[in-house]
């Protein structure tokens, strides 16, 4: 099935909720005009279109190969990745200075979108890199910066993070990597990584690890973490590539979906380059402080999962709503001379308006969060920067956690929109659903984002940050009451939507009452329910932007101005509302229950 990337949402959200003149105001993207994203956006769509889309199926069933520690990537893999290099899309978002373009994210994250709704595998190798760039940005040393960075925007060169081992799984304290100082300023390094995505292929020259290991004296548990670089090729001060480092690929996974994408098995220190035993690495910033330097990455990968989530769902969405069009069965419910397309059966529309209005407001609340991450770093106002900074931060598990379980739902309405047809691998319905299985997993778990959310973004600020969001969305239920009173065809839609987005800003504030006043004395309560309030807080600010785009496509229609677009995007707000909103209740609900479920959940599990 063809892949269209959705620029008119894109266009849309970016400009009517994230506020891209803003953004484009601020110091820093003086050379960028609205004209430049736009054409940006077009030319990004051409390019996944045609050049990723086409291989996403082609890499589900022939995917990546392992033979004696060298991985080949699924056919067509190499070639596109030459022309996102040479196209600089690896770039886009990184600093100028280094050769990237220095575009804000909140242009980043839409053409990151539709890269990863083109081809999910293929994405992942961008992803990372783009993760390595912004750690080593952040805490490399002028020299280190100047060495790896830019073949890294260039696209000669991608780069990983390698962070868990079998014994490890996300409890990073039980790292156990072995990294011992030698004369000459480099380190040894020996130990088994697992889950190494694109740890080794055939799409560039050299790959950049960024590896977890312990030096000999270094404390225990994650105090005790330093970070290094490992370069499968050692690499030059003239930035020619030398020796193959002792970097070896034991294997790759068999993995339920994103075939495409090579998922490997890293030995260090096996005795199989040509440095001698021992793979040379090379200390990023502190000994010690690697876990705090790899959350840079971890934050930055984190968002661009969320991401993932929203691509997944936008293509899974095409999918079945091209196949619901399709699909002649079964009579009108109005009675007709013959079966109809399914797109008009009641359930089938329930289904893809849900699909619809989870990836629409999933994909708003990214941008957003992106518009803020650019503010944090480029408003000229300090007290603006930090004060996005920590919305942004908020966000992020919002964004990773809500999008990703989200895009299983979507996946999973999209093979039911099939029927049986879905079940067969050939529709190509089913691959969705197995790549997203992953999404909710990889880059910390959804109850790993919950609990970060619980303990770094409510309770360490007393949910100041939380309670600021409150008012602003009753300021937007005032807005769309007065919508609602103005009359109109859609009055009733707009009422629909000041009860609904109220009742489920009440439950997310009754349950972050229920966080802040047991935390202490009762965390297993807390805790017992935190993945229910994280779906909860992300639902209910996915519907706060879901509720500005109906009040902006109001205005556009009052104004005359109003389009095709602006009447469905009013009436999948509406569906949002009405459908998606009211489980906010049901979770509050939940989560203020959780010592009694919590108590009686010991019970049951009890041997």
């Amino acid at each position: 099935m063809t892949y269209r990337a959705p620029l008119d949402d894109i266009r849309f959200v970016i400009k009517e909720l994230a506020g891209l003149d803003d953004v484009l105001a601020m110091p820093g993207f003086e050379e960028v005009s609205e004209d430049l994203v736009d054409a940006v956006l077009e030319e990004n769509a051409r390019f996944v279109e045609q050049a990723l889309a086409p291989l996403n199926h082609s890499g589900d069933t022939d995917p990546a190969k392992w033979n004696n520690g060298k991985v080949e990537t699924s056919p067509g893999f190499k070639e596109a990745f030459q022309e996102f290099a040479q196209g600089g899309w690896q770039g886009l978002q990184h600093e100028i200075k280094w050769g990237g373009q220095g575009l804000p994210k909140l242009v980043g994250a839409p053409t990151g979108e539709n890269l990863n709704a083109a081809n999910l595998s293929f994405a992942l190798c961008p992803l990372l890199t783009d993760g390595v760039i912004e750690a080593l940005t952040a805490v490399g040393t002028p020299e280190q910066q100047n060495l790896y960075i830019p073949p890294m925007l260039e696209g000669r060169w991608t780069g990983t993070m390698n962070l868990t081992e079998p014994q490890a799984g996300s409890d990073l304290a039980l790292v156990s990597s072995k990294a011992v100082k030698q004369s000459d300023g480099s380190y040894r390094l020996s130990g088994q990584k697992i889950f190494i995505t694109y740890g080794e292929h055939d799409m560039a020259e050299n790959i950049v690890h960024l590896v977890l290991a312990r030096t000999p004296d270094a404390p225990k548990g994650v105090k005790g973490i330093s970070l290094f670089i490992v370069p499968k090729y050692l690499v030059n001060d003239d930035g020619s590539l030398g020796a193959h480092n002792d970097v070896w690929c034991a294997s790759i996974e068999h993995k339920l979906g994103i075939h495409g994408s090579p998922t490997t098995v890293l030995m260090y220190g096996a005795g199989k380059g040509d440095v001698g035993e021992g793979a040379v690495g090379y200390l990023v910033g502190e000994e010690n402080r690697g876990l705090e330097y790899m959350f840079i990455m971890m934050n930055a990968a984190r968002y661009a999962v969320g991401v993932q989530g929203i691509a997944l769902s936008e293509r899974a969405l095409q999918h079945a709503d091209a196949y619901a069009r399709d699909r002649l069965q079964g009579q009108a419910l109005e009675g007709s001379q013959g079966p109809v397309a399914i797109v008009n059966h009641p359930d089938v529309q329930r289904m893809l308006m849900t699909m619809k209005a989870l990836t629409e407001g999933t994909r708003a609340m990214a941008y957003v969060a992106a518009a803020a991450f650019d503010k944090s770093r480029h408003h000229p106002d300090a007290h603006e920067q930090a004060r996005n900074k920590a919305l942004y931060e908020y966000l992020v598990p919002l964004v990773k956690g809500l999008s990703t379980e989200s895009s299983i739902e979507v996946a999973s309405l999209g093979v039911q929109v099939h029927g049986g047809m879905g079940y067969i691998e050939e529709t190509g319905a089913a691959q969705y659903y197995r790549d997203a299985r992953i999404l909710t997993i990889y880059e910390g778990t959804t109850a790993i984002q919950a609990n970060d959310f619980v303990g770094r973004k409510v309770l360490r600020d007393g949910g100041a940050t939380a309670k600021a969001l409150a008012t602003q969305m009753y300021a937007t239920v005032a807005e769309l009451e007065e919508a609602a009173n103005q009359g109109g065809d859609d009055a009733g839609g707009f009422a629909l939507m000041a009860r609904r987005l109220a009742a489920a800003i009440d439950a997310n504030e009754q349950a972050t009452h229920f966080v802040l006043a047991n935390a202490k004395e009762s965390p297993r309560a807390v805790f017992t329910g935190s993945v229910s309030y994280l779906m909860l807080a992300g639902i209910v600010y996915a519907g706060w932007q879901m509720a500005r785009a109906a009040l902006a496509c109001h205005k556009r229609m009052v104004d005359g101005a109003g389009t095709a677009f602006h009447t469905q995007k009013l009436a999948t707000s509406i569906f949002y509302a009405a459908y998606i909103l009211p489980r906010a209740q049901a979770m509050s609900t939940a989560i203020q229950e959780g010592e009694l479920a919590g108590r009686y959940a010991a019970v049951a599990l009890a041997k």
